[in-house]
């Protein structure tokens, strides 16, 4: 259903198309395709009414069903990234799908009035399986790809609205089936948020509608907790994918085509397929694969999945992947316009003046959960600082539990070592209580004994920490600033990296005017930090 709401800009501005959907009967996955046909207010008519209707033009992402009961001129679109892999218990069983001739000439004769296709390879295996469809067959792209391609140039707006910052975005790509990532590698997402340190890596999460659809969104949701706890965006099936697609540095996939408009976006990509039935030799997809780095089994070795992924990065070459795309898509940025040409032949109209242009995808919204507790590893070398951040259920050797107070659960607020709070916006509400930075911190050592450090996120760059000692010092930290880049550490980070400094030297700084300065390593980059006692002014900052 999502393919043909990208093809709606074909039709863009024409008063005399009225736009209609249906369902054919049979799939599995209804209830969530009228779903999305409602989340965009179309209309919708019930499939009896549309057996007894004639139309003008039909379009349909699929050769399956009953589709020769509908009356009217039919053209079947690009559905997936072309003819890789067949789908057990399906047809003719050993056919790819897409390909199958009992949907695609069923009782011998073509299903579809035009067959729109991706790539002039995909006309030559129509033909090997139905002559009379290939010769009904035209070569215009794929029009779900012309909107990510369009929408390239946004970027760094993605990235803003997931909050990647500047670590990498690490995208798991699941299809369905019961030879997808998820099916095989169920623990992977998991797996993924508790080894990649918080502050160098963003995981993210892309499933195939179906899969949702099967699994269900709230037994999805549950079975994922522990990764979306620790940080994992899941990304939604339509549209949200695409720009979380966009804004990635790489992608672990299976066999799914989520991958191969990874390539095509040039983007780094990791197999993660181990082998099987549905995978077509040969294929573009398959072609991929074998020529992408892979990623074996997670092991029992700290930092075997970053290393592997970082290997990945630093292998990737500019248009390595894309090149692979390239023999699946065709007309990369022409697609809607060969298409209204189509479409329009077969409907003799004369088309919009106004160009066909592909609708640019949405920012995806916020949903990433930021941890609320972490277990910090530490490693101090001078007035160097350097922290790792992991979730706080990893099982990983840590310095200290570091937890948002008001955020964590009692539990990790009893057990941290470091709490803190974070400023937060004037509430709605002309009723508020707010506390000074200063009898905040103090109330938090008092409440909570094992506590060693409390400390108040006043702003990105500044902060305000109380110790043991009862003395009030001042955090101020400065950007990393890299290639005409600013890029800001969490401040939680490097709170982190004050307390593990002042454990290992109590006392500094003591004097009113004394300014001690150390450097916190965090995600890789170098992050300048000052600490001062704190002024009266500072003090009386609220939180």
């Amino acid at each position: 259903m999502h393919r043909l709401l990208d093809v709606l800009p074909v039709f863009a501005g024409d008063a005399r198309i009225r736009r209609l959907f249906t369902l054919v009967p049979g799939s599995d996955f209804d209830v969530d395709a009228l779903a999305a046909i409602e989340r965009v207010h179309a209309r919708t008519i019930p499939w009896d009414e549309a057996r007894r209707r004639s139309f003008d033009l039909i379009l349909a992402a699929s050769p399956k069903g009953d589709l020769g009961l509908l009356h009217g001129d039919r053209v079947l679109l690009p559905h997936g990234a072309g003819f890789n892999k067949t789908i057990r218990g399906e047809g003719s069983g050993d056919s790819a799908s897409g390909l199958d001739p009992a949907y695609v000439q069923p009782g011998g004769h073509p299903v579809s009035t035009l067959y729109a296709l991706a790539h002039p390879s995909q006309v030559a295996r129509l033909a090997a399986v139905s002559p009379p469809a290939a010769r009904q067959s035209v070569v215009v792209g794929d029009p779900t790809l012309e909107r990510l391609l369009a929408s390239r140039s946004h970027r760094d707006r993605y990235r803003a609205a997931l909050g990647t910052g500047g670590r990498k975005l690490i995208v798991l790509a699941s299809t369905w089936g019961p030879e997808s990532l998820l099916a095989r590698r169920p623990a992977l997402p998991a797996e993924l948020t508790a080894r990649l340190p918080h502050d160098r890596y963003q995981p993210a999460l892309i499933v195939h509608p179906n899969e949702r659809s099967r699994t269900g969104a709230l037994d999805l949701a549950e079975r994922l907790a522990p990764a979306l706890d620790a940080g994992l965006i899941l990304a939604g099936p339509y549209e949200e994918w695409a720009a979380v697609l966009v804004a990635a540095d790489a992608v672990i996939t299976d066999h799914g085509s989520t991958a191969l408009y990874a390539a095509a976006l040039d983007r780094t990509v990791i197999a993660a397929y181990d082998g099987g039935d549905e995978l077509i030799p040969g294929s573009p997809m398959a072609e991929l694969l074998a020529h992408s780095p892979h990623l074996a089994e997670p092991g029992h070795l700290e930092g075997s999945l970053a290393a592997a992924i970082d290997a990945a990065l630093d292998a990737h070459r500019p248009g390595a992947t894309r090149a692979f795309a390239d023999t699946a898509f065709a007309a990369q940025g022409h697609a809607l316009e060969r298409l209204r040409e189509e479409v329009y032949g077969l409907l003799g109209l004369d088309p919009p003046a106004a160009p066909a242009t592909a609708r640019l995808l949405p920012p995806p919204a916020p949903s990433a959960r930021v941890p609320a507790a972490f277990a910090v590893r530490v490693h101090i070398s001078g007035t160097e600082v350097r922290v790792e951040r992991h979730p706080a259920h990893s099982d990983a050797p840590a310095h200290h539990l570091a937890a948002e107070h008001g955020t964590a659960g009692e539990r990790h607020a009893q057990s941290a070592g470091l709490l803190y709070r974070r400023s937060e916006r004037p509430a709605a509400s002309p009723h508020r209580e707010i506390r000074t930075v200063a009898a905040w911190t103090a109330g938090v050592l008092d409440s909570y004994p094992g506590c060693r450090t409390a400390s108040g996120v006043l702003s990105p760059s500044l902060c305000v920490v109380r110790t043991r000692s009862g003395a009030l010092l001042t955090v101020r930290i400065s950007p990393c600033r890299e290639a005409g880049r600013i890029v800001h550490a969490d401040p939680a980070a490097v709170l982190s990296a004050v307390h593990a400094w002042l454990g290992a030297h109590p006392g500094q700084p003591v004097a009113a005017t004394a300014v001690t300065e150390i450097v916190c390593r965090i995600g890789g980059r170098l992050f300048p930090v000052r600490l001062s006692p704190t002024t009266p002014d500072e003090a009386e900052l609220t939180l």
